[in-house]
């Protein structure tokens, strides 16, 4: 399929749709002094277009743009040569497979990587005069930190942003949209937890009757999955390749909580370059790929229930289940005294234990997956596994307290951390876990109809396409071109100010 044969209903953001609409933006970027960084950019951050230390990495300031990539290091303000990482011991992970994780959580803004989704699934739509800032409020369906990161983005490119999200989430999602909405009415509660997605997507369609409010979806916005290909894929070849620059070894995996499935795109790209097995994860207790389940679970940032439009299924090796039971202990385990006493003993290296607290909740899951992958595949000390940490610990202190409160009333000591440790981390198998072959592909991927076509109306010509891996090749070619706009947009908005 060539990059000409998407579905007309596949909006690909490739020309301007409304020059008035695309005027006003320009005049409010203008009066702002907002400047858009390309996706080119973000994949290759050069370090004289990095924003001064002095700007604060938590504001709402347009020079935070320039930060939503994998480049910054720890304090969150410059620039870092190779994207901050973590390599999971053997001590840790149980198996001699070198398991590699990006850390997310040096985001600006939300500490979490989907602020860069929300940035490429609105940025087409301003360069091309589809979303209007001083009219538009952008809306954001979300299970946390997408929500957030999109309440971050509108913020700064001065209009409303309105996030829609379960009640059930963390006191601390909540907490930074209270702080970040322009008003209190724009943090929309739904029922449930993390896998109640349709209830999102329920409140999402009385929203759009009002015309000024514009979904932005990410489970079915292509730049989600086109972003990450171009600028998640290339942050972990760099890390990849840095790891074993002295210490060779092949990338026989990347892992990915499927969520929106947006971080799997990255998938894409590490395969056609490495031949790298794509690995989807997600909640034992709400097994939908691995066969067809549902179920409430907290492993906070993945989703469930449904299959994302823009999952690349057919492109899909394993699918992992990991428990929610294990995700809450580990988080607990890690950041606890006793915790990282019985890690030290275990003979993990003190800067690991300490690094620990940089993964959050589904940032576990993908530790587990890949251990779980690594065990499946027989994958030795020479063979590379390489994730993402979505989103770091301090996110989920509020999590930590409750799991100790339901499971540890009398404390979490030494003996507590021993079992945790030994039940979650030794304990680790090979069972809830597949590779799919051509039946399993057709399998999961024949699931998303019920959600896509049947439930949210998209029209089955675009469904079917999706199969053919020429589909998304002709989505992600459009990065190029919404860079071109974005060079364009910005010239406009220069010419204006000055």
């Amino acid at each position: 399929m060539s990059s000409l044969a998407l579905p007309a209903e596949v909006e690909t953001f490739d020309d301007v749709a409304d020059e008035q609409v695309l005027e006003r933006a320009v005049e409010r970027f203008a009066a702002q002094a907002i400047e858009l960084p390309t996706f080119a950019q973000l994949a290759a951050p050069r370090p004289e277009s990095a924003p001064s230390a002095t700007v604060d990495p938590d504001a709402a300031d347009p020079a935070n743009l320039f930060r939503v990539h994998w480049y910054n290091g720890a304090d969150r303000k410059g620039p870092v040569p190779v994207p901050d990482h973590l390599e999971i011991p053997p001590e840790l992970s149980g198996t001699e497979c070198r398991i590699v994780l990006a850390l997310g959580n040096r985001f600006p803004m939300i500490r979490a990587h989907k602020v860069l989704a929300a940035y490429a699934c609105l940025v087409p739509r301003v360069v091309t005069g589809r979303f209007d800032p001083t009219e538009h409020r952008a809306v954001w369906p979300s299970t946390g930190n997408y929500a957030r990161g999109g309440v971050a983005i509108s913020r700064i490119m001065g209009c409303r942003g309105v996030a829609v999200l379960p009640e059930g989430m963390s006191s601390e999602r909540f907490e930074w949209l209270e702080r970040w909405v322009l008003e209190p009415g724009d943090v929309i509660r739904t029922v449930g937890t993390e896998s109640n997605v349709k209830e999102i997507y329920d409140a999402c369609r009385e929203l759009a009757r009002d015309p000024a409010n514009v979904i932005v979806n990410q489970f079915a916005e292509y730049a989600n999955h086109a972003a990450h290909a171009a600028v998640t894929a290339a942050a972990l070849a760099h890390v990849y390749e840095h790891v074993t620059a002295e210490r060779p070894g092949r990338l026989v995996a990347f892992v990915s909580a499927s969520g929106s499935a947006g971080t799997l795109g990255a998938g894409d790209v590490l395969k056609d370059r490495y031949g790298t097995r794509i690995v989807a994860a997600e909640a034992l207790e709400c097994p939908t790929m691995l066969c067809n389940g549902y179920g409430e679970h907290n492993i906070q940032g993945i989703g469930d229930k449904h299959v994302p439009l823009i999952h690349n299924v057919m492109n899909t090796d394993v699918v992992a289940a990991v428990s929610d039971a294990s995700t809450d202990a580990l988080g607990a385990l890690f950041a606890s005294d006793a915790g990282r006493a019985e890690l030290g003993r275990r003979g993990v290296a003190d800067s690991v234990v300490g690094a620990l607290t940089d993964l959050g909740l589904s940032s576990i899951c993908n530790v587990l997956a890949a251990v779980k992958t690594a065990r499946l595949l027989g994958l030795g000390p020479d063979d590379v596994v390489v994730s993402v940490a979505t989103d770091g610990g301090e996110l989920y202190g509020s999590e930590r307290k409750s799991y100790l409160r339901r499971h540890h009333p009398d404390g979490f000591g030494s003996r507590e951390a021993a079992s945790v440790a030994a039940l979650h981390l030794d304990g680790v198998t090979v069972d809830h876990i597949e590779e799919l072959g051509a039946a399993g592909r057709e399998r999961v991927f024949n699931l998303g109809y019920y959600t896509w076509v049947e439930q949210q109306g998209t029209g089955l010509e675009h469904f079917d396409a999706r199969r053919q891996q020429g589909f998304w090749q002709a989505l992600r070619e459009r990065v190029a071109t919404w860079d071109e706009l974005i060079v364009e947009f910005n010239q406009r908005v220069s010419a204006r100010a000055g």
